[in-house]
């Protein structure tokens, strides 16, 4: 499950990252509590950084809210799942963050985690994408991909989302050939990082850079 992430590399140093072309209605950085349904940017098979809403809207919807809120989809059903299975084959993207938050519950407590990698790069998740179009209203929706969580990250969540290095971006982007369903995986358990955080990311009205950062002492221990 991701429910949460950040985001905070400028749009030009995100075209350069990804070799994209930005488009000129891109959402605002920094963004500390990326929520669903907001707009994201997001790399789509044709090199280009481009808005979507976070929220995969299935073709068969009447309105974009006319079903469960699909922000994500799991690794090991995609390629069977109706609402999926085209867009797996053909509309693969990429997804930017910082990092991406996830809660472990502690009896009736959800605390959060920041996730990040550890060598300080980009964390980029694996998505997919489609455009939905009904009674004039049109919306291009995305889901990132999950998968079973290994390592440390696996005592907070049993999911994680598949995140790929910059040499995966291009089978995953449909532009070195057929195979993308091997990246489909966890990948190695010390890539990652991560610590508790404040309980105020739980808001969807926070958007300060204080979100991310590890609980000071007072608040309690932060985890790595």
């Amino acid at each position: 499950m991701c429910g949460r992430f950040a985001l905070t590399l400028p749009t030009d140093a995100m075209a350069q990252l990804f070799r994209a072309t930005p488009a000129n209605d891109l959402p605002p950085v920094p963004e500390y509590n990326v929520c669903p349904t907001t707009q994201i940017a997001v790399v789509d098979g044709a090199r280009r950084l481009r808005p979507m809403r976070w929220g995969f809207v299935p073709t068969w919807y009447k309105t974009p809210n006319d079903g469960p809120l699909l922000i994500n989809a799991r690794a090991e059903t995609i390629a069977d799942k109706p609402a999926f299975r085209a867009a797996v084959r053909a509309r693969r993207c990429l997804i930017p963050t910082d990092g991406f938050y996830e809660w472990q519950r502690d009896g009736a407590e959800k605390l959060p985690f920041f996730v990040t990698r550890r060598d300080g790069a980009p964390l980029v998740m694996a998505g997919i994408w489609q455009d939905w179009d009904r009674d004039g209203v049109q919306v291009t929706g995305c889901a990132i991909v999950t998968t079973a969580a290994n390592g440390p990250l696996a005592a907070i969540h049993d999911r994680v989302p598949v995140i790929l290095d910059a040499e995966d971006w291009p089978l995953w982007l449909g532009e070195a050939g057929h195979g993308a369903a091997r990246l489909l995986h966890a990948g190695p358990a010390d890539r990652l990082q991560m610590w508790r955080v404040g309980v105020a990311v739980n808001s969807n009205r926070a958007r300060g850079p204080e979100l991310p950062k590890p609980l000071v002492a007072d608040e309690g221990p932060a985890q790595h």
